[in-house]
């Protein structure tokens, strides 16, 4: 008996299917609600913390972590974007549309992510980044990176030497290498985590969350801070109800 090919339909299937094409880094999913863009963040393992071994102790010890796949916010949520959901907009720094949301406080946060999640369809949940998922991102995936695409912030984020004292439309600097924008500098972001000087000894190996400590952890940097703090490993802290001008949020889809 003669054998038979398969069919296209049956190779289109299989190749939709395979672990390669599901996880291929860099695909954009939009939030039919707000117009929110994510790009998918492929699952991996990588070296959190302070790979360059010269700065705080809080970054320390490197640790090898591994995650689930997931998709992450192009940008940070705009002053646009949250209005949408929350009816005004809280932004004490320069207003406007493409501008990202600031002075919003983790509680805040939190019931945005509350707000969109009721208003989206049931298949579509919302949530904030852990710090080992957001610093992975930021990374392009868990690479090498000082800051997120590369060694020189100036070309990929707004901090104070070039920002002109105050924060810019998301997306007017370079992408990194998962077309993620703004992971380094114009605003803090907000992490699911609480902050504990020592977390990292106590991380899980698989898609660690801290929950024990005072605050929580935000990421990024931001338009009015120094190079150091917009550096991928970077761990700030602040109170949960604490609104500052520096700080915004970026979004997880949970896939």
């Amino acid at each position: 008996m003669k054998s038979r090919a398969p069919s296209l339909s049956i190779v289109v299937i299989l190749a939709l299917c395979s672990p390669v094409f599901a996880d291929t880094p860099g695909k954009v999913w939009q939030d039919p609600v707000t117009g929110m863009e994510l790009v998918w963040v492929p699952k991996g393992c990588f070296q959190m913390g302070d790979t360059f071994g010269d700065r705080e102790s809080e970054e320390k010890p490197v640790h090898e972590v591994c995650l689930d796949g997931f998709w992450l916010g192009k940008f940070t949520v705009t002053q646009r974007q949250w209005t949408q959901v929350m009816g005004a907009n809280p932004s004490k720094s320069p207003k406007g549309d493409d501008y990202p949301v600031d002075s919003v406080s983790w509680q805040d946060a939190k019931a945005f992510v509350a707000r969109l999640n009721a208003q989206s369809k049931e298949d579509t949940r919302f949530r904030l980044p852990t710090e080992a998922e957001w610093e992975y991102a930021c990374r392009s995936g868990g690479k090498a990176e000082m800051f997120a695409g590369g060694a020189k912030l100036d070309p990929l984020g707004w901090y104070a030497e070039n920002s002109g004292g105050g924060p810019h439309p998301v997306g007017m600097k370079a992408p990194n290498g998962l077309g993620l924008y703004d992971m380094s500098g114009n605003v803090f972001q907000w992490t699911e985590d609480m902050y504990e000087k020592t977390a990292y000894a106590h991380h899980a190996r698989y898609n660690p969350l801290h929950t024990a400590g005072w605050g929580r952890v935000a990421r990024g940097g931001y338009w009015g801070g120094v190079v150091s703090c917009a550096r991928c490993s970077f761990r700030c802290y602040m109170s949960d109800r604490c609104k500052a001008a520096s700080t915004g949020l970026r979004l997880v889809r949970v896939p």
